[in-house]
């Protein structure tokens, strides 16, 4: 390797970086002015002080939802093919209220309780998802908020 060049390409690589920086800190306040919350009554009403979504520039960040029936707070009847329907219903709400629509969204995590529920949950999944499905990541959790058996959240680009 020719060590006579390598001050020459920390030199570079310093200014990309610098150059990088530079354009992070121009368009960072131009998103921040372009932040919205997305806030609907078809979808549960947040349970702590986050969003339901946040419009940021075109992308929509949809908060973790769980198969909570929107009218009355709690947890539709049923185990995990139920709660997993109705958190994705909730997502589809808080999209609509967005200006999108379950093709629009790009990335998922979902968080279950339990693992074993994954072929389950990911049934149910697979019926919202038929064509070019979003990236997704899928952990088991401890706990869930309001002991849930899933949360599922989203990322979505506006149209």
């Amino acid at each position: 390797m020719n060590t006579s060049r390598a001050p020459f390409r920390h030199f570079v690589l310093h200014r990309v970086a610098i150059m990088v920086l530079l354009c992070l800190a121009v368009a960072a306040p131009a998103l921040a002015q372009n932040r919205r919350a997305v806030s609907t009554d078809k979808a549960p009403k947040a349970i702590g002080p986050y969003s339901q979504a946040v419009i940021a520039g075109t992308t929509v960040y949809v908060s973790g939802q769980l198969g909570l029936d929107p009218s009355t707070g709690a947890f539709v009847p049923g185990g995990i093919r139920e709660q997993t329907e109705q958190a994705l219903k909730n997502i589809g709400a808080v999209l609509e209220a967005a200006g999108c629509t379950m093709q629009s969204v790009v990335s998922c995590s979902v968080f279950l309780k339990d693992l074993n529920d994954f072929a389950a949950m990911n049934e149910v999944y697979a019926k919202h998802f038929r064509s070019d499905p979003p990236a997704r990541a899928t952990v088991q959790v401890a706990r869930l908020p309001k002991d849930g058996l899933v949360e599922i959240s989203c990322i979505a680009v506006l149209p």
